[in-house]
């Protein structure tokens, strides 16, 4: 029997895989330190959101790989919230697969922009600066986050998962 037959082979292969991603979305926000923390962040690792385009397997890997990097702000709200609004964001890109504009998966790129600029906005004004509060410091707060998402999902993660698409090899990787 080929290892690809077998359902254990493929059940310990969408563990694997998820949690490569993971790592590498650790890995790039401990990397990227400077950039990946604070009010105004681009954490490039987010590319990595538009992965469950590819593979069902990355919202796993993109949620457990956010939990693990919000662990290192020492903020159980971080942690909650951050680690659900990627989660929100990722099922959200893997219903959106498979539209495309121009052949790119530009639609797929909206939520993790999205929801993160509302959610993660609202947890710096509301929970890390909550004597500033003000309807105008949300709306800064939510333009700047949802700044570094067009960054990181837009200008990285569409071109990224385009290069995957194209690439035969790593194609097999993300998709079998």
């Amino acid at each position: 029997m080929r290892p690809e037959t077998n359902r254990y082979f493929r059940y310990v292969l969408h563990i694997v895989r998820g949690g490569l991603i993971a790592a590498i979305y650790v890995a790039v926000c401990l990397l990227l330190q400077p950039l990946s923390y604070g009010a105004v962040q681009i954490r490039v690792s987010e590319a990595l959101t538009l992965l469950p385009i590819l593979t069902p397997d990355a919202v796993f890997g993109v949620t457990l790989g956010c939990l693990l990097s919000n662990l290192l702000s020492f903020s159980p709200i971080d942690m909650l919230f951050g680690t659900l609004a990627t989660l929100v964001a990722a099922l959200a890109t893997r219903r959106l697969a498979k539209v495309r504009l121009k052949g790119l998966p530009l639609a797929s790129a909206l939520p993790p922009i999205l929801i993160n600029a509302v959610v993660v906005g609202a947890e710096i004004t509301f929970f890390f600066t909550p004597e500033a509060a003000s309807a105008g410091l949300l709306l800064f707060n939510m333009l700047t986050v949802g700044a570094g998402q067009v960054v990181s999902c837009l200008i990285l993660g569409v071109p990224l998962v385009t290069f995957i698409e194209k690439n035969a090899a790593l194609k097999k990787i993300f998709t079998s």
